[in-house]
């Protein structure tokens, strides 16, 4: 499927050119909004009842608001005891105590009581899952799965999303001549809209409904090696900030898929071919359904009753790099997505365009003829031969431009493990290990004080943690035969920054630009691996795959929309715990019950919610932007009480290491009281300032909540904190060393991105005067409640160190250190060492800070700290 290319710029009179705007910046602006027009997306003018009224009404022959159960305790401990609660057998052991039932008020004595009542009482808003053989080269096999079209629906019809919602395409751009385009959630992309072109041909007044499918085939326990196949399904009309929380339930489980491997069949080939046939024949069963629908259309109402006409569509398909090969049909090591032959999916200078559906359609149509004919034309084709692919008859479906992105298995499990695995293998595992344990701490940033090399079965998270301390630990290290580092540093900072940017909730034309440099960049620099010996050649599925990434950001929004992180965490619910839950016998009938139930107490739950706040009528839709100048400044947060009172100041010198305390606080003084004073003025009119107070009130903590760097309403604030605490000595006697973290703080004239108007300082107390010292200080301004005594580094320089691109700072020998206000604090900020050619070990993790002299300032600590610090 092409692409609509982006309309040109109006033509207009020479202006001068505007000042350089940094690409993010734009993204805390209003966008402006081409909407698709005409009839997509409209009402059919008729309306059913909403949802909860139905439920209401369900409900009607019971006069206790607590329906269908006898009270609020008897609702809430039925509640806990699906959601939150053990074993069914261990809540039956509960009630059997004598007098609990009695004391509780319940009207369920035991497990099986409580599920009848869920069973014949509670209405089901999600479909039953039904119990079907599939029948595959004479051998019948079992799929647990729930009717498609109800599960669409389900969603569709979830009165939790009704407002969110969204029914049309639209295209967004950040400037007023529309020639920078913005992407985010799956109607600003293009298959939306080119799709909406094809049915409002055929029939004006349609309302897609993009179908978004995952496959993963999970471990449900640690021993026995059992495993689940489930099937996940939402909807792309749900915003994605609704679709990534667990907890709003907008995945739905349509399906077990069989886990056999087939062992009977002896022939790896004729099994791996049974494999892909059964896998197919089972989606099939699910998901042709969507055929028809798709096509003709369906009446569909929303969660507030608004009927319109709806065309569930295959959308996108997520899964890891198994997953998505047995979709397309291709060999394992072939790109999912275009025909690059194998010998050349190490080199980025020639590009392909996607595969050819037709060729493999008109391939496909032999399956029922001569079986060599159909072997050679699947292979002519560049896929094995598959008996009738589920996504075969699917209408406006392009399995090769639905195959999505994966960040999870393609670029941490995939690019990031090579390429810590070639940095370790290029500078040694011992000197790598030893810097791993001499880094400062950070709260954003894991330390493995242990080293990252011996690590085994290394997770996502742990190699998202590694990116964090990568470039860190091999800045000034010594390649053999002293070779030049350069090549390599820019090698590991160009995969950093496409990890980072192809990982941003919003993109734009520029950015993408930027990702595209990036990988370019990489492919420049990578023969250094080949110049020492640690590979031959790259050609890695994964690696190639990663440079697709700007096709499908452009045609299907951005890699939250399809990151299978969100899946892999809904195995824990489907799959995992679902299997806790039976007696291992005949496991997937309880398991599919067991989420039955436990669905309809969750939307009973939902319901209650409703009921008790007086049936609201929907609440307005909320906007996904907000324009700049209501962007929120970070959220800042002190304990009520303080960690320490009364902390004397030579208390401040000794544990704390605030040694010129009492010259930086009379700065402090002076510069607030005398704002128009020089710097020369302050340091002469403080020089004879006395303290009236002898102690002060000292917190060891600061938490503060950053901002969406992207300007994003619906995106949570990230926690960040700051720790400043002296050392102390723990029960059994072992002294704990101090932690004074550093800080990145405002000077005033600091903006949302960039380091100018910023600088780098370690926080050696946190304090606050009582109310009739202050007011004995400044009696007549107000000063702010909680102050920070800083010891400063230098300032950043005026540009990046040119291979690893980070800031060079140091810290002087004679130090200083200034009073501030914690609020112009902007966040904390990780410190790499200058560790030399190899690290001192006298250093530690602890004493690092202190005994080290030059540092690089890191910007992977977070996504807010690599946006607003680079």
């Amino acid at each position: 499927m092409d692409v609509d290319p982006d309309p040109p710029a109006p033509p207009g009179p020479a202006v001068a050119p505007a000042p350089k705007i940094a690409p993010t910046d734009r993204f805390v602006q209003k966008p402006h909004v081409t909407k698709f027009g005409g009839k997509a997306g409209a009402p059919l003018g008729r309306r059913e009842l909403p949802v909860y009224t139905q439920y209401k009404a369900h409900l009607s022959m019971y006069d206790d608001p607590w329906a269908p159960f006898t009270s609020r305790m008897d609702w809430e401990i039925a509640q806990w005891a699906k959601i939150r609660g053990s074993t069914s057998t261990a809540f039956t052991d509960l009630l059997a105590i004598d007098g609990v039932i009695e004391a509780l008020g319940l009207s369920y004595k035991n497990s099986g009581e409580l599920n009848r009542i869920i069973d014949e009482n509670l209405p089901s808003g999600r479909p039953v899952f039904k119990r079907q053989e599939i029948v595959v080269g004479g051998e019948a096999f079992d799929v647990y799965f729930r009717p498609v079209m109800d599960c669409v629906r389900a969603l569709y019809g979830d009165p939790e999303f009704a407002q969110d919602l969204v029914f049309a395409p639209e295209r967004h751009y950040a400037d007023v001549d529309k020639t920078i385009r913005l992407y985010h959630d799956l109607h600003t992309a293009e298959w939306w809209w080119k799709t909406q072109k094809h049915l409002e041909r055929r029939r004006s007044g349609a309302t897609i409904v993009p179908i978004i499918i995952s496959t993963d085939k999970t471990q449900t326990t640690m021993f026995r090696n059992k495993a689940a196949y489930p099937v996940y399904m939402t909807l792309g009309n749900i915003p994605k900030h609704i679709r990534r929380k667990p907890s709003r339930q907008a995945y739905i489980l349509i399906g077990y898929l069989p886990t056999t491997r087939l062992d009977h069949i002896k022939v790896a080939a004729a099994r791996r071919r049974a494999v892909a046939n059964l896998y197919h024949a089972c989606m099939r069963k699910i998901l042709g359904p969507l055929k028809d629908a798709g096509l003709e259309g369906v009446e569909m109402a929303s969660g507030d009753g608004v009927v319109r006409r709806c065309h569930p569509i295959l959308a996108i398909f997520a899964g890891d790099y198994p997953e998505q090969a047995l979709v397309a049909g291709v060999k394992n090591g072939d790109c999912p997505t275009c025909p690059v032959p194998r010998e050349y999916l190490g080199d980025f200078e020639e590009t392909y365009e996607p595969r050819d559906l037709a060729a493999v359609l008109e391939a496909l149509a032999k399956a029922e003829g001569n079986a060599t004919e159909f072997t050679r034309a699947c292979t002519e084709a560049g896929i094995k031969p598959i008996y009738h692919p589920f996504w075969e008859d699917l209408p406006f479906v392009n399995i090769y431009l639905s195959i999505t992105p994966d960040v999870l298995h393609q670029l941490y499990q995939g690019v990031i493990k090579h390429v810590v695995a070639w940095v370790t293998e290029a500078y040694g595992a011992v000197e790598i290990d030893a810097r791993c344990r001499r880094l400062p701490p950070n709260h954003n940033t894991r330390l493995f004080l242990k080293g990252i090399t011996t690590l085994s079965r290394v997770s996502g998270t742990e190699h998202s943690q590694m990116c964090r301390i990568l470039l860190g630990l091999i800045v000034d290290l010594r390649l053999p035969n002293r070779q030049s580092t350069a090549r390599l540093e820019r090698t590991v900072r160009a995969a950093l920054d496409f990890l980072y940017h192809s990982q941003y909730p919003m993109h734009s034309s520029e950015t993408l630009v930027e990702l595209n440099d990036d990988l370019q960049r990489f492919h420049d620099n990578k023969s250094i691996l080949v110049d020492l010996g640690i590979r031959e050649n790259f050609n890695i599925p994964k690696l190639h795959n990663i440079s697709h990434y700007p096709l499908f950001i452009r045609l299907l929004g951005t890699i939250d929309n399809y990151n299978t992180e969100t899946t892999e965490r809904l195995h824990i619910d489907f799959a995992k715990d679902a299997y806790r839950a039976t007696n291992r016998k005949d496991e997937y009938l309880q398991m599919t019950l067991w989420l039955e139930r436990k669905e309809k107490i969750i939307r009973h739950s939902k319901f209650v919610r409703w009921l008790q706040a007086g049936s609201p009528p929907p609440a307005t839709k909320h906007s996904e932007w907000r324009p700049a100048d209501f962007i929120r400044h970070r959220h800042l947060q002190m304990t009520k009480f303080p960690s320490a009172y009364g902390v004397k100041l030579p208390t401040l010198t000794e544990k704390y290491g605030a040694e010129y305390f009492r010259d930086a606080f009379a700065r402090f003084v002076i510069g607030f009281k005398n704002p128009g004073f020089s710097k020369r003025q302050v340091e002469t009119a403080s020089s004879d300032y006395f303290l009236p107070f002898q102690s002060v009130s000292v917190y060891h903590k600061i938490k503060f909540w950053n901002e969406d760097p992207l300007g994003r309403e619906d995106s949570g604030d990230a926690l960040d904190v700051v720790h400043v605490k002296p050392g102390y000595a723990n029960r059994q006697g072992r002294t704990i060393g101090g932690r004074f973290d550093t800080v990145i703080v405002n000077d005033g004239t600091g903006e949302h991105s960039g380091v100018k108007g910023y600088r780098v300082g370690q926080v050696r107390v946190v304090f606050s005067l009582t109310e009739r010292i202050r007011g004995l200080i400044f009696p007549a301004e107000k000063p702010p409640v909680h102050l920070a005594y800083v010891e400063w580094f230098s300032k950043f320089p005026n540009t990046p160190e040119p291979n690893h691109r980070m800031y060079k700072i140091s810290r002087p020998d004679e130090r200083y250190a200034s009073i501030i206000p914690v609020a112009n604090i902007r966040r904390s900020v990780h410190l790499f060492p200058q560790f030399g050619p190899v690290a001192p070990r006298e250093w530690t993790s602890e004493n690092v800070l202190e005994r080290c002299k030059k540092f690089y300032v890191s910007p992977w600590s977070d996504r807010h700290a690599y946006i607003t610090i680079c």
